[in-house]
C-alpha cells in the first residue's frame, strides 16, 4: 500500500476538523495505521500529513479546474456562449469535488486556523490566486476590463466559499447548488 492510498482519509479528516483538531489518534483510527507505520509513510508527521492532502486539493484545481479555463480563455471567436460553458463545466466540476456542498472546503479550514498559517499560507494563496487569475483571463479573452476581470474572479471565489460555509452552517446544500447555476451567467455579464 502505497502513502497516497491514505491521502483521501486525512484529506476527509482535515476538512471534518482542521489541522488542530486532528489528532493522530483520529489519524490512525481512520486509516487503520499504528502510529508506528503513520510515521513511516509520513516521517514529517501531522504536518507532513496536511500537506499531503493540500496538495491533492492543489493537484485538483491544476488538473481539473485551470485546464478548463485555459481551454475557454484560448478560444479564437469572441463568442459569450462558449465562455459560459467553460464556466458551467468549471461550476459542475466543483459540484463533484465538493460533494454539491457537503464536503468543506481544506483551503478555508486552514485558512481559518491561524496556527497554520505559517505551514501552509503560501500554498493556499497560490491556489486562489491561480484560479481567480485562470477566470479573469477567461473574461480579458471576451473582450472585459482586466481590473473588472479580476474582479468578477475575486467575486467568483467568495461566491463558492461563501455558499460552502454558508450550507455547513444551515445543514441545507441547496445555496451551494443555486450560487454553482448562476455564476456562469454572472461572471459574463455585459460581454
Amino acid at each position: 500500500m502505497s502513502k497516497e492510498t491514505h491521502v483521501p482519509k486525512l484529506l476527509k479528516l482535515f476538512r471534518q476538523f482542521g489541522y488542530e483538531g486532528v489528532t493522530l489518534s483520529k489519524i490512525s483510527q481512520e486509516t487503520g495505521l499504528g502510529k508506528a507505520s503513520l510515521y513511516h509513510y509520513f516521517p514529517g508527521g501531522k504536518a507532513e500529513m496536511a500537506e499531503a492532502a493540500l496538495t491533492h486539493v492543489n493537484q485538483w484545481l491544476e488538473t481539473s479546474i485551470l485546464p478548463i479555463l485555459v481551454g475557454a480563455a484560448s478560444l479564437k471567436e469572441n463568442r459569450q456562449v462558449k465562455r459560459i460553458d467553460g464556466f458551467q463545466a468549471m461550476c459542475e466540476e466543483t459540484s463533484r469535488f465538493f460533494n454539491g456542498g457537503q464536503n468543506s472546503c481544506l483551503w478555508a479550514v486552514l485558512v481559518l486556523e491561524k496556527s497554520s498559517d505559517e505551514l501552509f499560507d503560501s500554498q493556499i494563496r497560490g491556489a486562489f490566486s491561480r484560479w481567480i487569475e485562470a477566470i479573469a483571463n477567461v473574461l480579458i479573452a471576451g473582450g472585459l476590463d482586466e481590473t473588472l476581470a479580476k474582479q468578477r474572479g475575486e467575486d467568483a471565489l467568495i461566491a463558492i466559499q461563501g455558499a460552502l460555509i454558508l450550507c455547513h452552517g444551515l445543514k441545507d446544500f441547496a445555496p451551494f447548488e443555486r450560487v454553482l447555476q448562476q455564476l456562469p451567467q454572472q461572471l459574463c455579464e455585459g460581454m
